[in-house]
């Protein structure tokens, strides 16, 4: 995919993201449903990749390593749970609220990543693509779904 291809599923898979959780108050935002997690949860662990992932694009423009010195992501769970733990006394909408910045900031920043970071090479997705999917419009699809099944079981 080239950069516009990726950069609109980013922005629609966040809208997606954002439809889910159209209309629930706090109390329904802070329900924990899945193994102990909420839609607040949710939230807070996307919002704190987007946060995370801002460095690594801008460092990814500057033709830097994307990670920075000393930074270990190869225990997503324990990031989760960081995540989930630092936004745990903040409401749901506030939560959204600051989730709607960070993603705002997110996007600029893979705009400003320059054409050629997008595509393949030898037949793989480059690491623009890659970051984007994981940490983007596949990890939001994941949590859409994931927030319109509990609705539906739930009857919200």
């Amino acid at each position: 995919m080239d950069k516009a291809e990726v950069l609109q599923n980013v922005e629609a898979e966040s809208q997606n993201l954002q439809e889910a959780v159209k209309g629930l108050d706090n109390d329904q935002m802070a329900e924990t449903w899945l193994d102990g997690w909420s839609a607040k949860d949710i939230l807070a662990h996307v919002l704190g990749w987007d946060r995370e992932m801002i460095v690594f694009l801008e460092r990814l423009a500057r033709g830097e390593r994307p990670a920075p010195e000393g930074v270990d992501y190869s225990d997503p769970n324990a990031w989760n749970a960081k995540f989930a733990l630092e936004f745990a006394p903040i409401s749901g909408s506030t939560v959204l609220a600051i989730w709607r910045q960070v993603h705002m900031n997110f996007l600029r920043a893979a705009k400003a990543l320059p054409d050629d970071r997008f595509g393949e090479k030898d037949g793989k997705p480059k690491t623009a693509n890659r970051m984007l999917a994981d940490s983007g419009y596949q990890h939001y699809q994941e949590h859409t779904a994931q927030i319109l099944e509990w609705r539906k079981s739930a009857g919200i």
